[in-house]
C-alpha cells in the first residue's frame, strides 16, 4: 500500500527556501585563500631596515644635489610697484597705468626651459567664499555663460620670447572649459583688479585662466605663467615689464615673480631629499641598534620560558 506524502511543515519550507539562497562557497568568499605571515626574526628586522637605508640615503642625497643644481630668481615687486599712501585705490583706479619695470640680475648659468611663475602669499585659494565663487557650468558650456548666480558679487633692448603654450593640463583643458565658450570680464566698482581676457578666444585656450583656476592648496603658492626657451647667462640682466594688476593689499598678501631651472625632481625643493635622509639613516640607525641587541643579547626565537605565565613560575617557585 502506497503511503501519502505528509505536508510540509511551513517553518521547514522558509527554512529551505533560505538554503537555496545560499552563495557559492569559494576560499575567496569565505576568506579561506593560503596566506604567508613572515615570523619578524631579528635577521628579517635588521634586513629590511637595512634595505631601506641603502635605498632612501642615495635617493636623498641625489634629489638634494638636484635641487641644488637648479637656478631659482625671486623678486617681489608688489611694495615698489605701488605708492605706499593708497595701495588699494591704485589697483582699483582702472584709468591709471599699472605697468611696473623691473631689472633682475641672474646669479647663475640659467640653462632652457625656464619657468616663469607669479607667486602669490598669504591667499587661502581653497577657502569655502572663494571656491563658491566660481562657477564651473559657466566656464564649460556655452549655454550656462550668463549664469553669474554662483559668481556673486558680480559687478575687470631684445626681447625674450615667452612660450605660453602647454602650460595648462590637458584634462583641464578638454574637461573644465569649453571650446566655444568665451569669456566676459566684470571690471566694475571694487572688483577692478585682476587682468582682462581676450573675448574673442574661447575658454579653453585660455591657459593663463585655466592655470589660475585651478585651485591651490596652500596659501603661499605659483602658478606657471610661461617658459623662456633659450639659456640666459650669468650676469645677465634682464628687464622685466609687469602689470600690477592683481589686489592683494586688500587682504595683506604678497606678490613675487619667480624665474626657475628645472631638474628631474621638478622645481627648487630640498624636502623630499631632506626626507629621504632622515628616513633612510633612521632605518640603518635601527639596524646598527638591533645588530647590538642581537650579538650581546640574544635571545632564543620561540623560547617559551619568556612566557608571562612561565616567568611568574620561575620567579615565586613553591
Amino acid at each position: 500500500m502506497g503511503s501519502k506524502a505528509s505536508p510540509m511543515d511551513p517553518f521547514e519550507m522558509q527554512d529551505n527556501s533560505k538554503k537555496s539562497n545560499k552563495p557559492k562557497y569559494s576560499k575567496f568568499t569565505q576568506q579561506e585563500l593560503p596566506a604567508c605571515k613572515p615570523l619578524l626574526t631579528p635577521a628579517i628586522v635588521i634586513s629590511a631596515f637595512l634595505l631601506v637605508g641603502i635605498i632612501f640615503v642615495p635617493v636623498g642625497l641625489a634629489s638634494l644635489a638636484a635641487s641644488h643644481e637648479i637656478v631659482e630668481l625671486i623678486d617681489r615687486y608688489d611694495t615698489t610697484c605701488v605708492p605706499m599712501a593708497d595701495k588699494v585705490g591704485y589697483i582699483q583706479d582702472s584709468k591709471t597705468d599699472k605697468s611696473c619695470t623691473r631689472t633682475l640680475t641672474v646669479p647663475k648659468h640659467m640653462k632652457s626651459p625656464i619657468q616663469i611663475y607669479y607667486q602669490i602669499g598669504d591667499f587661502y585659494q581653497n577657502h569655502r567664499r572663494y571656491v563658491k565663487s566660481r562657477s564651473d557650468k559657466q566656464l564649460r558650456y556655452k549655454n550656462a555663460a550668463h549664469l553669474t548666480k554662483d559668481c556673486e558679487p558680480e559687478v575687470n633692448k631684445k626681447a625674450i620670447e615667452v612660450n605660453k603654450k602647454d602650460i595648462a593640463w590637458q584634462s583641464d583643458k578638454n574637461k573644465k572649459f569649453g571650446s566655444d565658450v568665451y569669456p566676459r570680464n566684470f571690471q566694475n566698482g571694487n572688483l577692478i583688479g585682476g587682468a582682462k581676457l581676450n573675448e574673442s578666444i574661447p575658454l579653453s585656450e585660455q591657459e593663463d585662466l585655466i592655470v589660475w583656476m585651478r585651485t591651490a592648496a596652500l596659501p603661499t603658492f605659483r602658478k606657471l605663467y610661461g617658459r623662456i626657451e633659450t639659456d640666459i647667462m650669468a650676469n645677465d640682466q634682464l628687464t622685466v615689464v609687469i602689470q600690477n594688476n592683481y589686489n592683494t593689499y586688500s587682504f595683506g598678501g604678497s606678490k613675487a615673480l619667480v624665474l626657475s631651472t628645472t631638474s628631474w625632481i621638478g622645481g627648487k625643493n630640498s624636502f623630499i631629499g631632506v626626507a629621504y635622509l632622515i628616513v633612510g639613516g633612521l632605518c640603518l640607525f635601527l639596524a646598527l641598534v638591533f645588530v647590538v641587541l642581537y650579538m650581546f643579547k640574544p635571545r632564543t626565537l620561540g623560547d617559551p620560558s619568556f612566557l608571562s605565565w612561565n616567568r611568574d613560575t620561575l620567579d615565586c617557585p613553591n
